[in-house]
Order: C-alpha cells, then structure tokens, then sequence
C-alpha cells in the first residue's frame, strides 16, 4: 500500500504532516520491513525533526567562484563534493568540543528558522529552544516553528532516529568508511566486509544527514558523517549560495531518482565558500497553499542539568 496514502490518514485530526515527520514515518516503515520478527516502535513526535537534510555526496564537480582574501578579484576554480565535505569535516575536527553529558542531563538548543512566502511577502523569524534528555528516560521539551511540546520518556523497545540516548551515540564509529555500513546493517552486527549495494545508498543517506541534523554528537561523529556522506552517489554543487547574512557559500544537494521523495532536489546544505564551515540550510516547506522558503540554523547548544535551563 503506498505510504503516503497511509500518512495523510494516520491521526487525520494532527496537523499537516511536514516533510521531515513524513522522513521519519518512512524510517519506521524501514525497521518494520528490517525486522518483520521483531518490529521495533517508534513513538510520534510530531514536533521533532529528525532527518531534515536530506543530503549525500558523489565525486561531481561544479564550477565554484571562491572570493580569496587577495585584494584582487575572485578567482574560479573546480570544487568537488567530496572537496566541499572533507573541508567540513576538517573545519568539524578544529572547532568541535569533546563533551561527556551525565545521562540525568539535558541537551539544549537554540534553532532560528526565517521563512518567506514564494509568492512575496513578510519574513518570520522562529526561535526554537528545545531541551532534550541525554538518555530519554526524562520528559523532553521540544519546539519547532514556534509549536512546543512535552515529549514523554521513552518507553522499552521505543527507538528513534537519530538516536535520543547519548550512549546510542556513542556506539556509532567514527571512522568515515564503516559508518555508512553501520547504518546500513542498523540493529544488527555490522557486516563491514560486503559491499553496499545501489539501493542501499539512498537510507543510508537518510540516516546520515539525521546525524548531521543532530545538534551535539560525540567527538568525532560529525566529522565521520561529513566525509562518509562524500562517498554516497547522488549530489550536486550550487555555487553562488549564501546564509541569512549574506556570506557568501557553497550549496551540497541530493537528487534522487524518478520516484523517490527527493527527485526533484532535496533541501540545500550551506558551507562558507572559505573554509568549508557548515553555515546552515536552505529549504521550503508547505502549509495547505502556501510555500515557504526557509533558511535555519543552530545559534547555541550545550549541555545543562534541568529543562529551561539555558547556557
């Protein structure tokens, strides 16, 4: 039966199922297809956006205008994917903090999302705080676009993707060459000597940018995530884009075949033209006859004791 028939039916009286919520419905579909035996649940949460860039990487290249710091005028040179998110994770590995939150802690953040209407309009800012529990056996708090929610403990034999437990997290590898293949035998001993098959990219794909949607990872992850995502076929380079201020960027897009959810372009991840910082993202999203052009980011996250605790 297709799923999204079975989506647009399921809780009829919530409101419109986003694209991100649609993501997640689909990941609970994969388990249930993965482990017949044995389904594994997965709570609703409505509110919380679990795998919102959808992007991967390929060995494809595009003509990038790259503004040196030389007082001349920029020069043009070739950028590849893998150039663009192995300059991230290298830009990750500088910057990154280790952390090692207690699981009795919460992980704070702090999201700003600015939508326009395609068609013209005013702007609107959202700044989304959500505290989450590092081991889910705490009630979480979550906001997005402005709606919040309560978000019970999690319950046995409840999962999540990405993972809620920080200890979930940890059990991931950091090596960019198992990762995809840890993703890929999800819930079972990873098999790192088979190869990955052409339909196995796309969820894996999905899985990835899940992780890199994740505000805070163990030290190493996001760095691992970055560059296994260069060895996933199906991108393209955007030259020419820019963040909510202006800096100038580099944009990483995953196009999926006919038929897929991303087919037509998924959303667009924002690196400095520069350094290869990830900046944020760009995307639209649908409310009944509306579109919207969003662009987002994570402004602040940390570790704290209690919800509504800030930094």
């Amino acid at each position: 039966m297709n799923e999204l028939k079975l989506l647009r039916e399921w809780d009829a009286d919530a409101p419109p199922l986003t694209d991100t919520v649609r993501a997640r419905a689909r990941f609970r579909l994969y388990q249930a297809m993965r482990a017949p035996a044995a389904p594994t649940t997965v709570r609703r949460r409505p509110l919380l956006r679990i795998a919102v860039a959808a992007v991967a990487a390929a060995a494809v290249t595009a003509t990038v205008v790259v503004a040196e710091n030389t007082g001349t005028s920029p020069r043009t040179q070739t950028v590849s994917t893998a150039t663009v998110l192995r300059g991230a994770a290298a830009e990750e590995r500088r910057l990154e903090k280790p952390i090692a939150p207690r699981d009795d802690q919460f992980i704070y953040t702090k999201e700003i999302t600015k939508e326009t209407p395609v068609g013209g309009g005013r702007s609107k800012t959202y700044v989304d705080e959500s505290w989450s529990s590092v081991d889910g056996s705490k009630k979480s708090y979550v906001s997005e676009l402005g709606h919040t929610q309560w978000v019970p403990p999690d319950q046995p034999g409840q999962s999540s993707w990405p993972p809620r437990r920080w200890s979930q997290l940890k059990q991931l590898p950091t090596e960019p060459g198992k990762l995809p293949i840890a993703l890929r035998d999800i819930g079972r001993t990873p098999d790192y000597d088979r190869p990955m098959k052409a339909d196995e990219w796309p969820m894996v794909q999905l899985f990835l940018s899940g992780l890199l949607r994740t505000p805070v990872l163990p030290k190493g992850l996001r760095p691992a995530a970055f560059e296994a995502l260069a060895t996933v076929p199906g991108v393209k380079v955007l030259p020419g884009r820019t963040d909510a201020d202006g800096r100038a960027g580099i944009g990483i897009q995953y196009v999926g075949k006919p038929g897929t959810p991303w087919a037509e372009g998924g959303p667009v991840l924002v690196f400095d033209a520069k350094t290869y910082q990830y900046l944020g993202m760009r995307d639209q999203r649908n409310a009944g006859a509306e579109t919207y052009e969003q662009w987002s980011y994570v402004a602040a996250d940390a570790v704290v004791d209690r919800v509504m605790q800030r930094p």
